[in-house]
């Protein structure tokens, strides 16, 4: 069953809206006489019976305006300071961050000073909390192995998870021993971080995970909590991939990955390649820079179109590499030197540019084998200076070549590993983490670093997946005798969750269309309102790639990136420009001019901006009531909050974690919790609201009594919302279904927007209705800014609409022509283009008019009574890659249409195939909505066709050139401003173990490597 949804915008003190009476004269929708088909058709007036039934059910409602008028004396409007709300906004974001960022380093000093007092022993046996095994038992019902009984409390600060909030559990890799003599010392000794997780989380009770994250590979996380394999038994997870840990590990880099495709590389071997090639890219974050060359006898680019250069490696391009590496096949001889002089030349031009990181360099080998030392060219390229590292991977069992390679690592500060299987691809590839890491670990810098925002599916809640940003330190070792050697323990961390910035943003002071964004020092999104949910299949899913969604994707009309540039190197000031806002999935288009403020989150890499759009979003309503009268009238059964806004902070504190915000403000503003943080400005004006809105309670009451007013049921619901989030309504009918599915509830007052309904009611002339259709089958949201409205079945709107139609003005009360008529179609269609009613409702209802009456649309076009806007949207296409189903984003352009205003009535004529088509549209007074008549005895369909479908901007026609133009492309970006690319008192013997150099060549070597290294 459809429903259709009616709203009202009036502006407070501006009760002007005409009465049934005053509209008689000039509205009414029934039909004059039609005249033959090669005159224009007649006028349809509108139909007074629908809109006398809204008067009653809506204006007769809007009593509050007399309420309004008690406290008029009272009200004052003020003009909103962009630059100071984002300035307050940016300090508190400042504070919250800082809190965090405190809570982490607390957790570096505990975990260093444990290290430090623990001596290693490779006997050592300790039972811990496996996260896997805790509760598990055997089939004699006994605790298995590092399970034990582990206490559980479901919890909803922690997404309704069952945690543990008085110890942490111990996850490790599924491809690790979990019984490793390395594992277990680490567990040990990092069992002194649980006192210091329960204080964090008390001292803070905002923070949720808090974790330790091993250079071992074992992760330690609090609360605990039980973590579940896969289908196939597996966890995945590991957190030295996470980039949390690989951008506090190490610096930032640029990496040109070598890969051997000759002719001895067929088959497992190239295998083993692939894989560690994608398991190098898996440790690069946004900050590093990288290209793929695979060489034989000659030089292939993995991706013709980068030839000589580097480019991010953000996700998207990690992920274009990856398909280009199933392309590779073995064939011909290997030519190393040549390889290894490409990649020497790259790095050099491209740092010399200042694009890349401007910080650590390296090449990655993978091969089977070397049959020299190429010591010329790293004597031309690299010594003595050695600003590049080489690490090589020996792919096989074989070792024939493995000193050549060795040797080659350590005589360039790098790292040797051989990997047999595929089995030893990630711990081995981890391995030059360690050794990029030492620099940093010597100076003993313990750099904070946040990451970009991101999906972390690792413990996917009962809620769906979170958007999630991290603050992270490293743990360093501080032994003294292992100084020089750089010893990385580990990551510490914890999670924010983008809802709790989200919390901060002063929503009320933002106006209809204003909102609050902040983007990285990489230009990429850390929160902005046009990066919503996707929905498939019922479930709510994150888009893909969203830490790699860049400000001028959402902001596309900043066509010079001013405001993009400025906020990334981290200014303040102010930006305007005309923009055209989507809404309704990219079906409407609002126009309106926006003012950005913007300005930098201290001790972070963010930088936080605020929109405001002038018109509504220039002042600021204030009004005042007694404290008693708004608490009274706040507590009334039809009254709700916005569920996602903070009137009072309950996070914050343990005790408080049980109250609503309405008992929460009434808390507050009683002096009974004076400790409770919260938002005075605020919940007066939603004080304010719940007084003047007060009158509606009592009507509406009294009006679903009268069941003559709804006999037949067909209105549903009244409902009215304020700007201040709050919201009445009315239920008219029985209530046996949740009127909000998850896509619904993208309509409400959600933390960082106001609903739709409210944002197409502001738009309408004050004192007009707005009717929508929802474009799916379910039930409509229930609330609305400084507006009121009814939902009724649109069943029951169609039979009133068609009852009004026939009925006739003329003097003798005779219709000669009406609807019914087989020579003429009727429609109703909204200001967008959009048909509500029509004889056909099967077929075309919520389609746009132009696919039905296309040769009609084009000539409305033509005439100015509508226009049409190309709108650029951020879109995701299903697509298959590797085996797997995987969305991607593609920038699609779609085509909105507007009506125009200031026209009330048009008709004309179109010629086609030797026949004239007339029509008439006439606009219906006090609302969004058009009656079309149109003479169907000459058929236009052939010659008029209005294609209104959107289009990916780059379609396959283009698709190569574009891409490879975006590969190139380098946007601006703010570097960060820590780099520890190497240090003198660096071990860089500490070069590889995965094999030993046989005796004579040792012997041989050894001379020549220290007398390199000591250059």
């Amino acid at each position: 069953m459809h429903s259709l949804q009616i709203q009202l915008h009036p502006l407070p003190g501006h009760p002007t809206w005409p009465s049934p009476a005053n509209q008689r004269g000039r509205c009414g929708m029934c039909s004059h006489c039609m005249q033959p088909v090669s005159q224009p058709v007649k006028a349809f007036k509108p139909c007074l019976t629908i809109y006398s039934f809204l008067y009653t059910t809506l204006y007769d409602s809007s009593g509050y305006f007399q309420k309004y008028k008690e406290f008029e004396k009272s009200v004052r409007v003020e003009e909103i300071d962009g630059m100071k709300v984002v300035k307050n906004l940016a300090v508190k974001m400042e504070e919250m961050f800082r809190r965090k960022a405190e809570a982490t380093r607390r957790l570096v000093e505990a975990a260093e000073e444990a290290h430090h007092q623990h001596e290693e022993n490779p006997d050592l046996q300790y039972e811990y909390f496996n996260a896997v095994l805790i509760n598990e038992v055997d089939e004699e019902g006994n605790n298995v192995e590092l399970g034990g009984e582990f206490l559980l409390e479901p919890n909803y600060h922690f997404n309704n998870l069952s945690v543990n909030l008085s110890l942490s559990v111990v996850q490790v890799p599924t491809n690790m021993y979990n019984k490793d003599p390395d594992i277990v010392n680490g567990v040990y000794w990092s069992e002194a971080l649980n006192k210091v997780f329960v204080d964090n989380y008390e001292r803070d009770p905002t923070l949720i995970w808090q974790y330790f994250g091993s250079a071992k590979g074992f992760f330690r996380q609090y609360p605990g909590v039980k973590w579940h394999p896969d289908e196939h038994g597996v966890i995945g997870f590991d957190c030295r991939n996470r980039k949390w840990y690989i951008q506090a590990a190490t610096s930032p880099k640029d990496v040109v990955i070598l890969v051997d495709v000759s002719g001895s590389m067929k088959g497992l071997r190239l295998t083993i390649a692939r894989q560690t090639v994608s398991s190098i890219l898996d440790t690069l974050g946004d900050d590093d820079f990288f290209n793929i060359i695979a060489y034989n006898q000659e030089i292939h680019y993995v991706e013709p179109c980068l030839n000589g250069t580097l480019v991010r490696a953000d996700r998207t391009n990690k992920d274009h590499f990856r398909e280009h590496l199933d392309k590779l096949f073995a064939k011909g001889i290997g030519l190393l030197g040549e390889a290894l002089t490409e990649a020497f030349m790259i790095l050099s031009d491209f740092n010399q540019t200042g694009r890349g990181s401007v910080c650590s360099q390296a090449i990655m080998l993978v091969t089977d084998g070397a049959t020299e030392m190429y010591d010329d060219v790293f004597e031309k390229y690299n010594w003595p200076e050695r600003k590049v590292r080489l690490f090589p991977y020996l792919i096989g069992r074989e070792s024939a070549f493995a000193d050549n390679l060795k040797w080659m690592a350590c005589a360039n500060k790098g790292y040797f590993s051989q990997i047999s299987t595929l089995a030893d691809v990630q711990e081995n590839v981890m391995r030059y983490l360690h050794v990029m890491s030492r620099p940093k670990v010597i100076d003993h810098e313990h750099d904070t670093v946040w990451t970009e925002a991101y999906v972390d599916s690792a413990l996917n809640d009962k809620s769906g997946p979170t958007l999630t940003t991290t603050v992270a330190m490293p743990v360093f070792s501080t032994k003294n005798e292992t100084k020089n050697q750089g010893i990385l323990l580990g990551v510490v961390g914890t999670d924010i969750p983008l809802q709790e910035l989200m919390k901060l943003i002063p929503k009320h002071m933002l106006g209809i269309h204003g909102y609050v964004f902040a983007i990285t020092n990489n230009g990429y999104i850390l929160i902005h309102p046009d990066l919503r949910p996707l929905y498939q299949e019922g479930q709510k899913r994150r888009k893909p790639n969203y830490s790699s969604v860049d400000l001028s994707e959402v902001e596309w009309e900043d066509k010079d990136g001013i405001l993009r540039n400025a906020m990334v190197n981290r200014r303040t000031g102010t930006f305007s420009m005309e923009v055209k806002k989507t809404v309704d999935r990219g079906r409407r288009v609002l126009k309106m001019h926006n003012d950005y403020y913007y300005t930098d989150i201290k001790g972070t890499p963010f930088s936080v901006g605020v929109a405001l759009s002038r018109g509504h979003g220039k002042y600021f309503f204030r009004g005042n009531v007694s404290l008693e009268a708004g608490l009274r009238d706040l507590e009334q059964p039809d009254v709700a909050l916005a569920d996602e806004w903070t009137y009072c902070n309950i996070e914050e504190e343990h005790e408080h974690r049980h109250l609503t915000q309405i008992q929460a403000i009434k808390l507050f503003m009683t002096g009974r919790r004076p400790h409770l943080k919260c938002d005075r400005e605020l919940i007066q004006e939603v004080l304010f609201d719940a007084v003047v809105t007060a009158p509606l309670e009592a009507y509406w009451t009294g009006l679903a009594l009268n069941k003559s007013e709804n006999s037949d049921k067909g209105v549903e619901i009244a409902f009215l919302g304020t700007r201040t989030g709050l919201s009445r309504t009315n239920l008219f009918v029985p209530v046996d279904q949740d009127f909000l599915t998850a896509e619904d509830k993208e309509g409400v007052f959600n933390a960082d927007h106001f609903p739709l309904w409210y944002k197409r009611a502001a738009e309408q002339v004050p004192g007009t209705f707005v009717y929508s259709i929802p474009f799916s089958t379910a039930h409509f949201c229930l609330v609305l800014l400084s507006a009121v409205g009814i939902q009724m079945k649109l069943e029951y709107f169609q039979k009133k609409f068609w009852t009004a139609c026939r009925q006739c003005t003329a003097l003798d009360g005779k219709c000669s022509i009406s609807c019914d008529n087989e020579d003429i179609n009727c429609y109703l269609i909204d200001n967008n283009g959009f048909i509500l009613v029509t004889e056909e409702q099967s077929q075309v209802l919520w389609l746009f008019f132009g696919e039905v009456e296309g040769a009609v649309m084009n000539k409305l076009l033509q005439m100015g009574s509508f226009k049409r806007f190309e709108t650029q949207l951020n879109n995701w296409l299903t697509q298959r890659s590797r085996g797997k189903t995987m969305m991607v984003p593609c920038d699609t352009e779609y085509p909105a249409f507007v009506s125009e205003r200031t026209i009330k009535e048009t008709t004309g004529n179109i010629e086609c195939d030797g026949c004239i088509r007339s029509f008439v549209i006439q606009q219906i007074p006090s609302s969004n909505l058009f009656m079309v008549v149109v003479d169907n005895k000459c058929d236009c369909s052939s010659n008029h066709i209005l294609l209104i479908y959107s289009y990916t901007l780059d379609s396959f026609e283009h698709n190569e050139s574009l891409k490879c133009e975006r590969l190139k492309y380098q946007k601006d970006r703010k570097k960060p401003e820590s780099c520890h690319p190497f240090h003198p008192e660096e071990n860089a013997m500490e070069c590889g173990s995965a094999t030993r150099f046989s005796g004579p060549l040792a012997a041989a070597l050894l001379p020549l490597i220290t007398a390199t290294i000591s250059r």
